[in-house]
């Protein structure tokens, strides 16, 4: 291979192009502050020497730098996660259920969610999340709805629900968290997006109030909502590596030796511990000076965010007055940006941010995209993004490019489209199967999952029975440029079924 042609050549030339980063890591590649007195990483990286400890058997410095870390979550116990929350949310769903058991589950969740229920052959329970109209996304999982559902199955060991969403949708996990105990089963929430929502809280190791923020920039995190097993992705939204997270848990539902166990299993025996010093330096930053950062990071959302709300044709998702229907809570620094009303889709607008004005987005979804701000963000940053939407807006024409509601095709992550679950996950996965044309597939049974990533949402799971609707979405899909995967046909032109 000639060396221009590494990954490490592609990536420093990504670094000098001047694009600026709307996506994760939390970091934007700064080097300012904390981060520029992290050394070279070769300097530190090393095993499990005399001194050092073990993750997996925390004895000394780990096990007091964890003790550490749930004090100030106000957490009985946080692990760190060097696999990402992905193998945390692994280890939470096989550590809480037993093999052959039950979990209701967010149908929004995740796929490693669904691989964690696939792994111990787990049946599930749906519940669908709310629909926020406004961009007809995935809105909040309903306290009501997990309550019908609950009493519906005594047999459930856990619920699991994702919040924030991928948009910064907030679900009320304090009343959540209250029917789920009811049971005297655990709840476990998927917060990988919502890391920061800590950083206010940090040192106050009260749990279970309202749920209710008060004079906060950010919505309460589910560890102080009175949630059982909490999941994050430092990465994604504060200053640490990627594939950096934390795990919480508060006892009283939860096994914590299986948990513990399971933890083990999902991640490496050979932990990074540049990223475990990465973990333990970014929650000693934001324990310190977070709220700080917080302070004047707000200062420059509100009034990015201001701005934004006076465009004419691009919508700015936001909390106005009460909360729009599908939406307990919002995550202020996720900027959604709705492009619905025009001849413009998600991943057109994306383009022409990235290539005429050298921002990249996040996420680019049918019609709209995510930009995903942090403390770190520059403010020539913020201002460029800024410029940028305001001008794509200055120059849509109302004549040409409102759509026609009447024709305009409804169509996202959709999961307000309840498929049919017709045998488990675990028995589609091991049933033989046959590749099909998606179109000849109306009726007939998944063996894999379609998602749309990012984020990561199951469209279809293995086990659903495949719907006309569905087979149109993920036509719609491809015809847009979005990224279609989980397919065994490259091409998205043919799925995997079940044999009859």
């Amino acid at each position: 291979m000639d060396r221009e042609k590494l990954l490490l050549e592609r990536l420093k030339n990504y670094r000098d192009s001047g694009r600026y980063p709307f996506h994760m890591p939390g970091h934007k590649r700064q080097d300012k502050g904390f981060l520029r007195e992290f050394p070279n990483p070769f300097s530190i990286d090393i095993t499990e020497i005399e001194g050092f400890d073990n993750l997996h058997h925390p004895e000394g410095i780990l096990r007091e730098s964890m003790e550490w870390a749930a004090r100030i979550y106000g957490a009985d116990k946080s692990y760190y996660l060097i696999n990402g929350s992905s193998g945390g949310i692994l280890s939470a769903i096989c550590g809480t259920v037993p093999p052959g058991g039950k979990i209701i589950i967010a149908r929004n969740c995740h796929k490693s969610a669904y691989h964690g229920v696939i792994l111990n052959n787990l049946k599930t329970e749906a519940i669908y999340p709310q629909i926020v109209e406004k961009l007809w996304i995935n809105g909040e999982i309903s306290a009501n709805n997990v309550e019908k559902v609950l009493d519906d199955h005594s047999d459930v060991k856990a619920v699991m629900v994702v919040s924030p969403t991928y948009e910064g949708i907030v679900s009320n996990i304090h009343e959540i968290a209250k029917i789920v105990h009811k049971k005297k089963i655990p709840l476990i929430v998927d917060e990988a997006h919502g890391a920061h929502f800590s950083v206010e809280g940090m040192g106050n190791q009260e749990t279970g109030g309202s749920g209710i923020r008060k004079d906060r920039l950010f919505p309460i995190s589910a560890i102080q909502c009175g949630a059982d097993i909490v999941i994050q992705s430092l990465h994604k939204t504060l200053p640490s590596f990627t594939q950096t997270g934390i795990l919480h848990v508060k006892k009283g539902y939860v096994d914590v030796d299986r948990l513990e166990w399971y933890l083990q299993v999902f991640q490496s025996s050979s932990p990074s511990y540049v990223w475990m010093a990465g973990i333990e330096r970014c929650i000693f930053e934001m324990a310190e000076y977070g709220k700080d950062y917080f302070e004047k990071f707000g200062k420059r959302l509100i009034k990015l965010r201001k701005s934004l709300k006076k465009m004419k044709y691009l919508s700015l998702l936001d909390k106005d007055g009460e909360m729009e229907s599908g939406m307990y809570d919002l995550d202020l620094s996720k900027i959604v940006v709705s492009c619905k009303n025009m001849f413009l889709g998600g991943a057109e607008l994306g383009r022409r941010l990235r290539e005429e004005y050298n921002l990249e987005m996040e996420m680019c979804g049918v019609d709209y995209v995510v930009a995903i701000t942090t403390f770190l963000d520059t403010q020539e940053g913020l201002d460029r993004l800024e410029y940028a939407f305001l001008e794509i807006d200055r120059k849509m024409d109302s004549a040409e490019n409102v759509k026609d509601h009447e024709e305009r095709i409804k169509r996202e992550i959709q999961c307000n489209d309840h498929l049919l679950s017709v045998m488990t996950l675990g028995e589609a996965m091991q049933r033989e199967w046959e590749e099909k044309l998606i179109s000849d597939c109306i009726g007939r049974i998944s063996a894999e999952f379609v998602y749309l990533y990012p984020p990561g949402i199951p469209i279809i799971l293995p086990g659903e029975r495949i719907t006309e609707k569905i087979v149109r979405q993920i036509d719609d899909y491809k015809k847009m440029r979005l990224l279609v995967q989980g397919m065994a046909d490259d091409k998205g032109e043919y799925l995997r079924v079940c044999k009859k």
